[in-house]
């Protein structure tokens, strides 16, 4: 199931940091660019801590995000879920890693509190069907699996659609992401109120994302 997600999180990233690719997302300090080679990997974290943050809230606000299904699965518990996998697919990429298996293991450690077996993280199991996995992969990743051979904007609707089918399909295992980071108690608080409760709910996932950080920065130095 992470497999997929951290799959699709590869071209979500890319359009992320390819300036002017995804509209409503400023191009300042964008990886590649000068200020971006003078900032050392804790700012290129906070980086993506801001940029994922700005791309959930802008995302949060479209009208009939999730259809009907958003009345069962809240768009902001999937929202925060997708991100969350999208952030730790980043932090795993700024220290070098690139195989999946391990980005997969570095995600279920953070989101689901578990040590998961290397040969299942890397595809390894018996029962594990690579066709079958391409196809959720493309899937998830909608208009972002273009993105190298499609070089035009994306809407944020269309991000956001993609963001849902990461969320929903990790939520298909909720009692496990109850584990994911969260925000403070009164985050939760403030998100149930009318009105100021998208800005509770906005500083909630933005504190969510600093705590997957943290938790990230573990699981590193202990596989170090």
């Amino acid at each position: 199931m992470l497999r997929p997600v951290v799959r699709a999180s590869g071209p979500v990233l890319l359009a992320l940091r390819t300036p002017g690719r995804l509209e409503g997302l400023a191009s300042v300090r964008v990886p590649g660019s000068a200020a971006w080679e003078a900032t050392d990997r804790d700012g290129h974290i906070d980086w993506w801590v801001n940029r994922l943050g700005r791309l959930t809230s802008l995302v949060t606000s479209i009208p009939g995000l999730g259809g009907a299904l958003a009345d069962r699965l809240p768009v902001q518990d999937a929202l925060g879920t997708a991100t969350q996998a999208l952030l730790l697919t980043a932090i795993a990429e700024e220290y070098g890693i690139r195989d999946v298996g391990e980005k997969v293991r570095l995600a279920a450690w953070v989101l689901l509190q578990r040590d998961i077996d290397p040969a299942l993280a890397a595809g390894k199991n018996e029962d594990f069907d690579a066709a079958d996995e391409d196809a959720e992969t493309a899937k998830l990743a909608g208009e972002f699996s273009q993105v190298e051979q499609r070089p035009r904007r994306i809407t944020l609707k269309s991000a956001g659609k993609t963001l849902w089918r990461m969320g929903r399909s990790l939520l298909a295992i909720t009692d496990e992401l109850e584990k994911r980071p969260h925000g403070r108690f009164y985050h939760r608080a403030v998100g149930m109120l009318p009105v100021v409760g998208m800005v509770g709910d906005y500083l909630g996932e933005r504190s969510g994302l600093k705590r997957v950080v943290r938790r990230a920065d573990e699981w590193l130095a202990r596989a170090a």
